[in-house]
């Protein structure tokens, strides 16, 4: 039989990302376990203000004491609170730490991880893992553990009050807690366990999907569809609402019979008072009446302290899960990285027997493609959609690892090229290109941090931004998104083609680079480009096949394989999947509206 897997240790993972501030989650424990026992000692003084009441009952007058009890009650309960508010904050400072340690740990090793891994995992369930998932043990550790200490100690002092004034009643009110406990325990099982995991991953799904919907507004907005045009939101949406619903009806019966249960230490009172306190035979004493009347005053903490525990059960599942959705990216390994550094000689890309299978995947996304690509040559990559171009093209800069083959750089395997080598030797101009909300200037700045002014203007001008400049309020201080001032596809595509002339990287992939660019936009682009590729080894993705009839090879990619390589010219001629493809072009390029 196969030994069950073995999960770390929640406390013991939290405390690993504390450091020395551990010890303040401990004192947070200690004051809340101390403030717990302190603050049933109002309890005590208030069974003695009743029971001298009694005593002198009905000649008040002569009762005694009563604000010395009175008061010693109220400096005991501020006593508990101040204590237990020190415990919080030791609690905070901790859980503060814990929570800022984790997402440094989280962004270091996602800096660590291929470029294509936020593309895998969706940016939306990134955010939430690095975003909430840490937000949840912050919570759990700043106010969740110290509750859970206060909700262990207090029944601790509260059976000792219970049985010793009178334990007859006190064996009475612990009988619906006994039965609450017991149902609480069926709810908190593994069952729940599951349920919590599922109620997260629809949590996280509906998310992602959200974050790519937002994105599609335009597309959404320019068509006229609505918000079910986006099936999968739309799913992920109907997915959480039918597991909330059946959730809540799997725990309608248990909670039903949880709240009966701890709500029924006054029935079971009054039994008691029926049993034990002489009612029948009109005996009842001031000491039975004096009891009576302190648990009818001290069971209610019993309602308070089990409903803590609960919650305090299902806090702990919803950090478990949040660890385990943490560590599934910590866990993730990060490219290879070989101590024997090497430099490229030149700029030439080599692929060798290159086969690339996606995680999950059943099929290659490229299989067995080989060619190589001369230092200075300007190649393209067309065919149909799927057939693995940008793929190809991603690999080169290590988006991910091949699954088999090699690819060189200068006869250099791009494992044994340091990776800020290689990142300053690749530059990608993808066809979405993505602005900061900050000024045109720190913009630009991202493709080398210590350009100057002079030479940020420089690049704008080569990228043929002189116009979107002049239009700006604050010129190349204008911040991005502020005060209404936004970029068309094309500008932004621009201003992307300037950063990318400021890392003046020697080898450029431009990934559909011009896709979303109106007529006049596109003319300004392309002269950027080839200000841009001067003396570049260069790579295009295009569709547009019109951008692609003057480069030196013209590589068709299929099913992830090389149908076809040759220049423009050759390919158009000899037939084949490229010829079909020009032909079509054109089509679409002489298409008219009939009148």
């Amino acid at each position: 039989m196969a030994k069950k897997e073995e999960k770390p240790d929640t406390i013991k993972q939290l405390f690993g990302y504390a450091g020395n501030y551990r010890y303040l989650t401990i004192a947070s424990w200690v004051l809340a376990t101390i403030s717990a026992f302190v603050a049933l000692v109002p309890f005590y003084f208030i069974w003695r203000l009743i029971k001298e009441v009694l005593r002198v009952a009905p000649d008040y007058g002569n009762a005694q004491n009563l604000s010395v009890y009175g008061w010693s009650a109220v400096a005991f309960a501020i006593g508990a609170m101040l204590i237990y508010i020190g415990a919080l904050m030791c609690s905070h400072l901790s859980a503060f730490r814990i929570q800022a340690n984790m997402r440094s740990k989280l962004m270091r090793h996602i800096l660590t991880l291929p470029l294509g891994f936020m593309d895998e995992e969706g940016s939306g369930k990134v955010r939430k893992i690095v975003n909430e998932s840490s937000a949840a043990t912050e919570t759990y550790i700043a106010h969740q553990l110290p509750d859970k200490c206060v909700a262990t100690a207090t029944p601790v002092g509260l059976v000792l009050l219970l049985l010793v004034f009178d334990w007859r009643l006190g064996l009475l009110c612990l009988i619906p807690v006994v039965i609450a406990f017991a149902v609480m325990s069926c709810m908190m099982g593994d069952n729940m366990k599951k349920k919590m995991a599922e109620y997260q991953n629809a949590l996280e799904e509906m998310s992602s999907e959200a974050v790519e919907y937002v994105r599609g507004i335009p597309v959404v907005k320019t068509f006229g569809q609505s918000v079910f045009s986006f099936k999968r939101f739309r799913d992920s949406i109907k997915k959480y609402e039918k597991w909330t619903v059946s959730y809540t009806k799997d725990l309608r019966i248990p909670m039903m019979g949880y709240t009966a249960a701890i709500n029924a230490v006054f029935a079971i009172l009054i039994a008691g008072t029926f049993l034990f306190g002489g009612v029948k035979s009109g005996t009842v004493n001031n000491t039975f009446l004096l009891n009576l009347m302190f648990y009818i005053i001290i069971t209610p903490i019993i309602t308070v302290t089990l409903t803590k525990m609960m919650y305090a059960g299902e806090n702990t599942m919803v950090v478990e899960d949040a660890l385990s959705r943490i560590n599934s990216i910590i866990e993730r390994k990060p490219l290879e990285q070989t101590a024997d550094k090497k430099h490229p000689a030149d700029t030439s890309i080599t692929f060798e027997n290159v086969s690339f299978r996606y995680p999950g995947a059943v099929n290659d996304a490229l299989h067995d493609v080989s060619l190589k690509i001369n230092a200075g040559e300007q190649v393209a990559f067309v065919g149909p959609s799927g057939g693995g171009k940008t793929t190809l093209a991603r690999l080169i800069a290590r988006f991910a690892d091949v699954t088999e083959g090699n690819i060189l750089i200068g006869g250099v395997n791009v494992k044994n090229i340091d990776e800020k080598e290689l990142m300053d030797t690749v530059s990608f101009v993808f066809q979405d290109s993505h602005l900061l909300k900050m000024s045109i200037l720190d913009n630009v700045r991202m493709g080398n941090k210590n350009a100057t002014r002079q030479e940020v203007m420089e690049a704008l001008k080569n990228a043929q931004c002189d116009d979107i400049i002049e239009k700006l309020p604050d010129g190349i201080d204008t911040v991005i998104g502020s005060k209404g001032t936004y970029l068309s596809g094309g500008e932004a595509q621009r201003i992307a083609i300037a950063r990318a002339m400021l890392k003046n990287s020697p080898i450029l992939i431009l990934d559909e680079a011009t896709a979303f660019a109106d007529p006049d936009n596109e003319a300004k682009v392309q002269a950027a480009f080839e200000r841009l590729s001067q003396g570049k080894t260069v790579i295009m993705i295009a569709h547009r096949l019109s951008s692609v009839t003057g480069v030196d090879c013209v590589y068709v990619l299929k099913n992830g394989q090389i149908n076809q390589s040759g220049k423009h010219n050759e390919l158009a001629e000899s037939g084949g999947l490229y010829a079909h493809m020009w032909e079509e072009y054109n089509k679409s390029v002489n298409w008219k509206v009939g009148v």
